[in-house]
């Protein structure tokens, strides 16, 4: 009589093929560094989204950043600010609803804007703004952006 099925040395190879399939996965997808790149993207996005309505504001008033808004923080900041309701620099008002929907935050420090576009409630975006007058352009930046690889990303932008 023949017995059938596997000798304990092709089990081992099996379970050793399937170890360094499943470690090599793992290491593949890596989920931190995933969402830390899904969270950059979207810190990307919402700065550039920032920038434009204030660029479009600029525009619109030829050349000057219009700051007759209801809950908006007058004359853009020429020491870097965090965008927020108190103790920052309230941009809100001067851009939303005109210029864009609503004010993006940053998606793991910021605190939205209660009620879309309620410009008069508490908020903190967790961005940071700064203008030049010497130059005339603004920079935005996402002081919480996480590292993908290691080293601390710079998010901001420039115009």
């Amino acid at each position: 009589m023949k017995n059938k099925g596997f000798t304990l040395i092709e089990l081992l190879i099996v379970v050793g093929i399937l170890a360094v399939l499943v470690g090599a996965i793992a290491a593949a997808i890596r989920p931190a560094k995933q969402f830390a790149k899904a969270n950059n993207a979207r810190r990307w996005a919402d700065i550039m989204n920032i920038m434009n309505a204030i660029s479009q504001n600029i525009i619109d008033h030829q050349g000057t950043f219009d700051t007759s808004g209801a809950n908006c923080g007058g004359a853009l900041p020429t020491t870097i600010k965090t965008i927020k309701k108190t103790d920052g620099y309230d941009l809100c008002g001067c851009i939303v609803p005109e210029y864009i929907g609503s004010l993006s935050v940053d998606p793991t420090a910021g605190t939205p804007v209660g009620g879309v576009p309620d410009c008069a409630a508490t908020y903190d975006a967790d961005y940071t703004i700064i203008y030049s007058a010497t130059t005339g352009r603004a920079t935005i930046a996402a002081p919480s952006a996480q590292s993908e690889d290691g080293s601390a990303p710079v998010i901001s932008i420039t115009r």
